[in-house]
């Protein structure tokens, strides 16, 4: 019994890996595919990913705060910032594994990075422009630009 039980698991092992392995996607990209099979294997993955890997958040937020401020205000402002986005990553994972078998419904991604969870795709962050046109009318134009990374330093006087 134990070992066709070995058997199974192995097996079953290689069928659910197998379709990561030649992905040509990441899972964020395949979460926010139109086809239901990519889309509840990128959200199931970029799920449980977020959850694994939440405290790393925690980590890098304490040690950036700690080296571009003040010892003390940087160390408390990195964990505090590293608190939040721990705390946004493992809900935003949470939330795409339990939906992640809702038609249509593609979660509230966090960034890739860990410098920053609220940081945006560039293809995803809009900034409008207006831009007036012959006839007097103002017409917004929606164009994409990347942000500036904050730094603790700004806020702080020498």
């Amino acid at each position: 019994m134990k070992k066709i039980s070995l058997l199974m698991f192995l097996l079953l092992s290689i069928l659910l890996c197998s379709s990561y392995g030649y992905a040509d996607d990441d899972v964020w990209t395949m979460a926010k595919s139109d086809k239901y099979g990519t889309k509840f294997q990128g959200m199931l993955g970029r799920g449980l990913l977020n959850i694994a890997t939440c405290f790393v958040d925690l980590i890098q937020h304490t040690v950036e705060g700690t080296q571009e401020g003040p010892p003390f205000v940087g160390t408390l402002t990195g964990l505090g910032s590293g608190l939040g986005c721990t705390a946004l990553r493992v809900s935003s994972g949470a939330l795409d594994v339990v939906t992640s078998w809702v038609p249509g419904f593609n979660g509230f991604p966090v960034a890739k990075s860990y410098s920053d969870c609220l940081e945006q795709d560039e293809a995803t962050s809009p900034v409008s422009e207006s831009v007036a046109s012959s006839g007097g009318e103002e017409t917004v134009v929606v164009t994409s630009a990347p942000r500036e990374k904050r730094s603790s330093t700004n806020y702080v006087k020498k």
